[in-house]
């Protein structure tokens, strides 16, 4: 996707987080985070946006550690997400293409990467704060949920941190069925190895529609469907969190 789609993405993810937590209220916990209430996941999220926005707007080279949330609660609280949620857009949209800082996965430039970034990380907790709220979450735009998708399988899980690993080299697939994509993932003791593409024959395969795919990857919902080896599925499931 460019990177002006994905802004759109990221405002419009904001605001409807911020309209789910507010009618779900601070207190209510949160079904996909076990452990979190509404307040952790506002807490949280805003102070990832302003932590983003940082390295945009002062150009810091190097990793700095997250800042801390307010002491606010309620609709002090919510107010204080929305404000964090205009000023990361606001950042990024006064951004130069030439903006140099730094970035922890592979993009084509510093701009991009924080602004697909931010844009996904909104969306999955944006299903979270639905999650509290009750009454569906909204879909995921099927380009979207693909351009996430790849984030996922070929940015943080090509890092050494990936816990998703196997004794014995095994395949993975990935497949959406409405946008056509296709990843091929190569497991191993080491970090796993993701392509675009069917290049080897696979064990096991999840598929589904991008939407439903995305969150399922992102562990916010079932698997659409897996086919072959359903422990490759499982090994996702218990070791793919971020």
């Amino acid at each position: 996707m460019e990177t002006a789609e994905l802004l759109q993405a990221l405002e419009t993810e904001g605001r409807l987080l911020a309209a789910a937590a507010e009618e779900a209220g601070t207190d209510a916990k949160v079904p996909t985070c076990p452990g979190w209430q509404v307040r952790d996941l506002l807490r949280h999220t805003g102070a990832v946006h302003r932590w983003a926005a940082s390295y945009v707007t002062e150009g810091h080279t190097e990793r700095r550690p997250l800042g801390e949330a307010p002491d606010a609660d309620g609709a002090e609280l919510v107010a204080w997400y929305r404000d964090a949620h205009r000023h990361l857009v606001g950042a990024l949209a006064g951004a130069s293409p030439e903006l140099e800082c730094w970035a922890f996965l592979p993009a084509p430039s510093p701009l991009a990467f924080w602004t697909r970034r931010q844009a996904h990380e909104t969306a999955v907790h944006r299903v979270d704060a639905e999650s509290a709220r009750g009454g569906g979450t909204t879909a995921v735009a099927p380009g979207f949920a693909t351009d996430g998708i790849d984030e996922l399988l070929r940015g943080f899980h090509a890092r050494t941190r990936s816990r998703v690993r196997t004794p014995e080299p095994r395949v993975l697939r990935v497949r959406t069925d409405d946008t056509g994509a296709v990843w091929t993932v190569r497991l191993s003791p080491e970090p796993p190895v993701t392509t675009r593409g069917a290049a080897a024959e696979a064990e096991c395969e999840l598929s589904g529609p991008a939407g439903q795919l995305y969150l399922a990857l992102w562990n916010r919902g079932p698997l659409p469907s897996v086919t072959g080896d359903r422990a490759l599925a499982e090994l996702w499931r218990e070791t793919s969190g971020i």
